[in-house]
C-alpha cells in the first residue's frame, strides 16, 4: 500500500466518502488509489472554485465533511475564494493539495510555491506530510480537525513521493470532540435581560435557525415581546409554511438603522454584533444604536438549540405562547417581470423540502416575505461575500441530498464566476434548477458606486459596471455544458418554466431576462 492509498482508505474509514476534485500531475497516485479503494465518490469540477464551493454546500446540508483534491499552489489559489465563504459559514472540509516530490521542491520548478502560506488564511489546520508513513496519520488528524466543534477547514499537503512511496496502512481517526454545550450563566443573563421589559432583539444564526431553534425563539418572543431576527447572511435557515418566519437585518445601512434604532439590548445566539458589510463615508460601521448593550448567549460550535430550550424554560415560555403569523398571500403573478412578480413565482414553485441557494443579490432582496409562505424548505446564503458561491454550493448540496430539489438563484454577473458548475451538474445528473437573473449589469456595484459617494459614473466607470456588450446568452452557455435551458421575459413565462422544471430530475436553467 502506498501513501496515497493509505490516505484514501483513511478518509473512507473516517466517514469522508465524497471527493470533489480537480487533479494534476502530482495527484495522479491519489487518483489511481481512488480506482483501487471502494467507497469514495469522486466528483470532477472543471475549476477549483467549483470544487471548494461544492464541498461547502455538501457540509451545510450533510453536516459532515467532504474532501477536495487540488493541484499544488495555483490550484489551491483558484479555490480560495469559496474556501473563504466556507470558513465564514463554519463548514468542515478536508483539502488534499498535491505538492512536488520533497526532493524536487528545491529545484524551483515553475509550479513551486508556498502552499502552506496560501492555505493558512482560509484553513484552521495546515500540515505537509513529510513521508509516506506519516500520510495516513496526518489524514486522520485532518478529518478530526474538520469535524471539530466548531467545524474547520483542514488542508493536508501531499508531496508526490509521499503518495507513491510505501506506507504502513490506514490510521484511525480520533474520536470526535464533544459538541460544546452552552454557558448556563449566559442563559441566565439573557433571561434576566428579557425579563427586564426593555426593547430587546434576539439575533440568531447557525443552528439556532433550524426548525427547532426557530420554534423555541417563537415561544420566547411570544412570552417576552422581544423581536427575533437573523443576521443579514446565514449558512442555512429553515423557512416556509408552518415554520417561524423572521426577517434579517437589511444589507443597506439606511434600511438597517431605523429597524435597530430602538433596541436597548441585543442577545446574540451564534450571531455577530451587527456591522455594516462595507465602510461608507459619513455612515456608521456599527448598526446598533448608541447605548445598546450586547449580550452573547452562544458562540459558533455551542449547542444553541439546547441553550434556547434552557432560555425558554427559564422564562416559562411554552408552545402556546408563539403568536400566529401573518404571511404574504401567494397569488399566481402575471404580466411584466418585476421583483415582486418574480418573488411570487418562485414562492409558488418551491416544492416541499427544497433547498434554495441564494446569490440573487439586488434582485432577491425582496424575496424573503413571499417565500415565507412557500412549502417548507432550507435557505442557504453567501456568508463570506466572495462572488461565485451559489452554483458550486448548489452542486454540493445536491450531492449531499439527492432526494431534494435544489433551486439556485444567481445574478448574471455572479453566475459567470463559476458557471462550470453546470457541467458537473450535468455529468452527475444532479437535481438542480438554476435561475439566472439577467439584468446585464453588476447592479450591486451600481448601487455601491452611489453608496460610497463616488459621484455620477461616466462612460469608463459604466463600462466597469455593465455586462451588456456583448450580451451573455445563458441558455446557449448551459446547452454547451449539457444543461437544458430556456429564457423568460414575462411573469407568465417564468411561472410556466418553473412548473416545468420543478418535477423534472436533473439540472435545468432558467434565464430571467429583465
Amino acid at each position: 500500500m502506498n501513501g496515497a492509498e493509505s490516505l484514501v482508505r483513511t478518509l473512507v474509514a473516517g466517514g469522508v466518502d465524497v471527493c470533489f476534485a480537480n487533479p494534476g500531475t502530482s495527484e495522479m497516485h491519489f487518483v489511481a488509489a481512488l480506482d483501487r479503494v471502494e467507497g469514495m465518490r469522486c466528483v470532477l469540477g472543471l475549476f477549483e472554485g467549483v470544487v471548494t464551493g461544492a464541498a461547502d454546500g455538501y457540509f451545510r446540508m450533510k453536516g459532515s465533511p467532504a474532501s477536495t483534491l487540488l493541484h499544488l499552489g495555483p490550484g489551491l489559489a483558484n479555490g480560495l475564494a469559496n474556501l473563504h465563504n466556507a470558513k465564514k459559514a463554519n463548514s468542515g472540509i478536508v483539502n488534499i493539495v498535491g505538492q512536488h516530490a520533497v526532493y524536487h521542491i528545491g529545484f524551483n520548478a515553475p509550479l513551486t510555491s508556498d502552499i502552506e502560506g496560501l492555505a493558512r488564511p482560509m484553513s484552521a489546520w495546515v500540515r505537509t506530510s513529510p513521508d509516506a508513513k506519516s500520510v495516513a496519520r496526518d489524514g486522520a488528524a485532518a478529518i478530526a480537525a474538520a469535524k471539530s466543534s466548531p467545524p474547520q477547514i483542514a488542508t493536508l499537503i501531499l508531496p508526490a513521493d509521499t503518495a507513491w512511496n510505501e506506507a504502513d496502512g490506514i490510521a484511525q481517526v480520533p474520536a470526535e470532540s464533544q459538541r460544546s454545550s452552552y454557558s448556563s450563566q449566559a442563559v441566565d443573563n439573557a433571561a434576566k435581560v428579557l425579563r427586564g421589559g426593555a426593547q430587546t432583539l434576539l439575533l440568531l444564526t447557525g443552528n439556532a435557525l433550524t426548525e427547532q431553534g426557530l420554534a423555541l425563539a417563537a415561544q420566547i418572543s411570544g412570552k417576552t415581546g422581544c423581536k427575533v431576527m437573523g443576521q443579514t447572511y446565514n449558512p442555512r435557515m429553515a423557512r416556509g409554511k408552518g415554520r417561524f418566519s423572521i426577517d434579517r437585518i437589511p444589507y443597506v445601512i439606511e434600511q438597517a438603522l431605523p429597524i435597530l434604532k430602538d433596541f436597548k439590548h441585543i442577545v446574540l445566539v451564534e450571531a455577530n454584533d451587527p456591522v455594516a458589510f462595507f465602510a461608507y463615508p459619513n455612515k456608521p460601521s456599527l448598526l446598533k444604536p448608541e447605548g445598546c448593550e450586547v449580550h452573547r448567549m452562544t458562540s459558533g460550535g455551542e449547542n444553541s438549540v439546547a441553550a434556547l430550550e434552557a432560555l425558554a424554560s427559564a422564562l416559562g415560555a411554552k408552545p402556546s405562547d408563539a403568536k400566529p403569523q401573518a404571511l404574504v398571500e401567494l397569488a399566481k403573478p402575471t404580466g411584466a417581470l418585476t421583483h415582486a412578480s418574480i418573488a411570487q413565482a418562485i414562492a409558488m414553485a418551491i416544492p416541499e423540502n427544497a433547498i434554495v441557494v441564494d446569490e440573487s443579490i439586488t434582485t432577491g432582496r425582496g424575496f424573503f416575505p413571499p417565500t415565507a409562505a412557500a412549502a417548507p424548505h432550507d435557505w442557504l446564503q453567501n456568508m463570506g461575500g466572495s462572488i461565485g458561491f451559489s452554483t458550486p454550493v448548489a452542486t454540493g448540496a445536491a450531492v449531499a441530498c439527492p432526494d431534494r430539489k435544489v433551486i439556485c438563484m444567481v445574478g448574471d454577473g455572479s453566475a459567470m464566476y463559476t458557471l462550470q458548475s453546470l457541467w458537473t451538474q450535468a455529468r452527475e445528473g444532479l437535481n438542480v434548477t438554476t435561475i439566472v437573473f439577467a439584468n446585464r449589469i453588476y447592479q450591486i456595484l451600481r448601487g455601491e458606486f452611489d453608496g460610497v459617494g463616488a459621484g455620477e459614473p461616466g462612460q469608463r466607470a459604466l463600462d466597469m459596471l455593465k455586462i451588456d456588450r456583448p450580451t451573455l446568452d445563458f441558455v446557449a452557455l448551459a446547452k454547451g455544458m449539457g444543461v437544458q435551458g430556456r429564457a423568460v421575459t414575462t411573469a407568465d413565462e417564468l411561472v410556466a418554466a418553473l412548473a416545468e422544471a420543478m418535477p423534472e430530475k436533473g439540472p435545468r436553467l432558467i434565464e430571467v431576462r429583465m
